[in-house]
Formats: structure tokens, C-alpha cells, sequence
């Protein structure tokens, strides 16, 4: 009821190399006492659209093939991780770890999107005009809905600052992308909970105007902010805890976000 359909396993070999990485870096980091601040999840969020990347080269079968079963899902997202994790730890040996974690992460995005878009515009499958405007109109929500938030929560949005608000904004672009992915490019919902939440928003009145997407995105912007609230107090009393709930909450929003809008530039309607 969670994974997408089309999830696999890689070989073993492969599995058992990205958990071992995996682990490695994890007892590296804890060893270290890397500090995990709000600015360091803003920093991660490259790394969230280098794992939409890579997936995306392995759904269009460009991903080189030696590494492909690493760029499957869900492996892509714990090989992501490995890879952001160990820039992490190289970079902590920086002042400007942060910035440093970023800049590496942007440009390791700027790869697989640069390969993606490049292969479209060869194949005359290049659209950008829906994601594009599906990201401007995510911008426009989540920020409306942020300030508003603040008037009358001024206490947890300062403690989560602009980490919280990239929060709700993966989770508001998910939904926006997601339903234009259905309403209007014809993709398939590929994750059987969004799928059902899909045909509640088919089954109401409302769909021949609004189509099915928008409960979609209400409840996941609603969940957003409400998580955001939740994890304000932790992220203040215990900052390595609440910011690394705070990082997952924002990869599992703006990961799958930037995947459906790379993927409607690229590919055409193939599913999300």
C-alpha cells in the first residue's frame, strides 16, 4: 500500500553494497558528531533532486547499466542518501559545511536532469510547459499557505524557519504535480495510497470541473503543515532529532515532486 508499482529489489550484490555503504556512513557521521541544524535539510534538498534524477535516467533506460539497479526504486533513494551522506561527512571537515553540502548536491544534480533533458531534446519529447507552470503555481500555494501559517503560528514557524516552509512546499508541488500528471497529461498513479486518495477525488461531484487530483492535494498540504507544527517543540529541544524527522518529511514530498515534473519534461505520459 506504500511502494509504487514497478518497486524491485537490485541483486544482492548490489543491495548488500548500498546498505553497507549505507551503514558505514552512518557510524562515520555519529562518530563525527555532525551537527544536524535547519539549514543543513535545506542543504539536503539538491540531493532530493539528484535521487528524482537518477531514477527518472533509469526509467527512460539511460542510466549507465553497470549502475542501473542502484537508480531502481526504492533502491535510488538509499543510494542517494549514501552519496549525500558521505558529502556530508567530507564536507563537515569545512566551516561552511552547508554550503559546501549544497553545491556539491546541485551539481550532482544538474547531471542526471542535464543527460534527461539532453536525450528528450534529441527524441523530440521535450515538453516543459506544464512542469514549469505546475512549479510556479506549488511556489504560489506554499507560500500563501506559509505566511498564513505564521500569522497564527508565529512560534513553530520560527523554529523550523525555512526548513519548515521547504516541507510543506515538496509536499504541496507533489500534489500539484500529481494532479497534473492525472487531470491533465493522462499519467497513472502509480502508489496505491495516493491512487486511492485519486478516486475519492473522482467519486465527488466536483470532478467534471475540478478533476480528481485536488483532494490530493489538500490532504497532502494539510498533512504537511501539520506535521510541521508537530515537530517545531522537538526541533528546538532536540535539533538532531526534530531536523532529521524534519529532512525525511521534506524528501518524502519534494523527491517524488521533482521525479513527476522531470519525468512529464522528458518522457510524456508514462505514469508517475
Amino acid at each position: 500500500m506504500v511502494l509504487p508499482a514497478g518497486s524491485t529489489l537490485p541483486p544482492l550484490s548490489y543491495l548488500f553494497g548500498v546498505l553497507g555503504g549505507a551503514l558505514a556512513v552512518l557510524i562515520a557521521l555519529y562518530r563525527r558528531r555532525v551537527a544536524l541544524r535547519t539549514r543543513t535539510v535545506l542543504a539536503f534538498a539538491p540531493w532530493m533532486v539528484t535521487g528524482s534524477g537518477l531514477y527518472v535516467l533509469y526509467q527512460i533506460g539511460a542510466a549507465p547499466e553497470p549502475l542501473a539497479p542502484l537508480f531502481s526504486s526504492p533502491t535510488v533513494y538509499l543510494t542517494t542518501a549514501v552519496l549525500g551522506g558521505a558529502t556530508w561527512l567530507v564536507a563537515s571537515r569545512f566551516q561552511a559545511t552547508d554550503q559546501w553540502l549544497a553545491a556539491i548536491g546541485v551539481i550532482g544534480a544538474l547531471v542526471p536532469i542535464g543527460v534527461a533533458v539532453t536525450l528528450a531534446h534529441e527524441a523530440g519529447s521535450l515538453s516543459a510547459g506544464w512542469p514549469l507552470l505546475g512549479a510556479v503555481i506549488a511556489v504560489a500555494i506554499s507560500l500563501l499557505l506559509w505566511f498564513g501559517f505564521a500569522r497564527y503560528q508565529p512560534e513553530p514557524t520560527a523554529a523550523v524557519g525555512a526548513a519548515g516552509w521547504l516541507a510543506v512546499f515538496g509536499h504541496v508541488l507533489d500534489g500539484v504535480s500529481t494532479a497534473i500528471g492525472v487531470d491533465v497529461l493522462q499519467f497513472g498513479e502509480q502508489t496505491p495510497l495516493s491512487a486511492l486518495l485519486l478516486d475519492v477525488g473522482a467519486a465527488l461531484p466536483t470532478e467534471p470541473v475540478l478533476g480528481s487530483g485536488w483532494v490530493f492535494l489538500v490532504v497532502k498540504a494539510a498533512l504537511a503543515l501539520g506535521v510541521v507544527w508537530m515537530l517545531a517543540d522537538l526541533v528546538q529541544d532536540d535539533p538532531p532529532v526534530g531536523n532529521g524527522l524534519l529532512l525525511m518529511i521534506t524528501a518524502v514530498g519534494l523527491g517524488p515532486a521533482t521525479h513527476n515534473l522531470l519525468l512529464f519534461t522528458v518522457a510524456g505520459p508514462a505514469g508517475l
